[in-house]
């Protein structure tokens, strides 16, 4: 019954029994039982056009979640091309060429070459002069990891503790990095061929009176000093942020138990970032074995070939001597060094986050 007292449109008459249940509460009212029932009809309606399909709710309940994939898509798609033409495509062309004869003048497409096996790999262990470079190599290596790691510790020490212009001093030492090997290169030999016999000749110390470029042994001794130089700083980062990811708490608690400044350095501190050593020592392998632009300005191999690193005996293998098979059997030969380097940094990584 509507407020009138007749029944409504559409709607047959209830029975006037002055008292009507719905969902489990009593309407003493009919006049209201009517208008409930009213509200209940139009929730339902609206329920049941909200359920119903719509151009815009297929919009969003299916194209929403395809929107950012293909977005991520675009976005990947030309690094993802550019990779693989600039560094996926070369790579597995220089792989085949290692195993045939091919002059470097022909085009690769040509197929005017041979397979030849493993001759190349066989020409390139059996040389002596490569195998020489290879040990002048691990050498340099060595010492690149060792200074530049302990160097990179030691500031970032010095640039964590209570020294007054933290940030002026991290910016100095981070300087060197910065600047490009064949730069750095050009650099130091005015320095080493200039400022050092200079300082000598003033002063009297021998080993300083002649240029350390033209002695064997200096020379080697000059690139491991130049990029330990330029990498100590890098480095210096990564300790950094292993320093002071150490909590104060285990710091002052140390203190209280009666720890000496040094028994916390390799008590506490040294074992705490550990995983930062694996990092700074990696960094430092792969890039002393890397290492090209600084051995050909400073050194050029010279004198005698005695300072001649791995990746500058590949580049003259293939571009003086017109060897290019054999000297890309050597860049394989390299980058299988590589690999096992980073498969290795990968185990040791995985191991100490399993160990936290």
């Amino acid at each position: 019954m509507g407020l009138s007292g007749r029944p409504l449109a559409g709607r047959p008459e209830r029975p006037n029994d002055n008292s009507r249940t719905r969902k489990g509460s009593v309407v003493a009212d009919p006049i209201i039982a009517d208008a409930v029932d009213d509200v209940a009809d139009a929730g339902a309606a609206s329920k049941k056009s909200s359920r119903s399909k719509s151009p815009t709710a297929h919009i969003y309940s299916k194209e929403a979640g395809a929107r950012p994939l293909s977005g991520f898509l675009k976005f990947a798609a030309i690094p993802t091309f550019a990779f693989l033409v600039v560094v996926v495509l070369p790579f597995l062309v220089g792989v085949v060429l290692s195993f045939t004869n091919w002059n470097g003048i022909d085009s690769v497409t040509s197929g005017d070459y041979e397979y030849t096996g493993i001759e190349n790999y066989s020409d390139a262990l059996g040389d002596e002069a490569f195998r020489a470079t290879m040990t002048r190599t691990f050498v340099y290596v060595l010492g690149v990891v060792v200074f530049s790691n302990l160097i990179a510790f030691g500031l970032a020490l010095l640039v964590t503790s209570k020294l007054r212009a933290q940030n002026f001093f991290r910016a100095v030492f981070f300087t060197p990095n910065l600047i490009g090997g064949v730069i750095l290169g050009f650099i130091w030999v005015f320095v080493f061929r200039q400022m050092f016999t200079w300082v000598g000749e003033s002063t009297g110390i021998g080993f300083l009176e002649q240029s350390w470029l033209v002695d064997e042994k200096k020379g080697l001794a000059a690139l491991v000093i130049v990029t330990v130089w330029q990498l100590s700083g890098y480095l210096m980062l990564i300790y950094i942020a292993g320093l002071v990811s150490i909590s104060s708490d285990v710091i002052e608690a140390s203190t209280v138990d009666g720890a000496k400044p040094w028994q916390q350095l390799f008590y506490v501190k040294l074992p705490l970032i550990v995983p930062s050593i694996t990092v700074g020592v990696f960094l430092a392998l792969r890039n002393a074995f890397l290492a090209f632009d600084v051995n050909l300005t400073l050194t050029n191999g010279g004198p005698f070939r005695s300072t001649e690193l791995l990746p500058l005996n590949i580049f003259l293998e293939a571009f003086r001597f017109q060897n290019f098979e054999t000297g890309q059997a050597k860049a394989v030969i390299l980058f299988l060094i590589i690999a096992v380097i980073a498969v290795i940094q990968v185990a040791v990584s995985r191991r100490f986050e399993h160990s936290e």
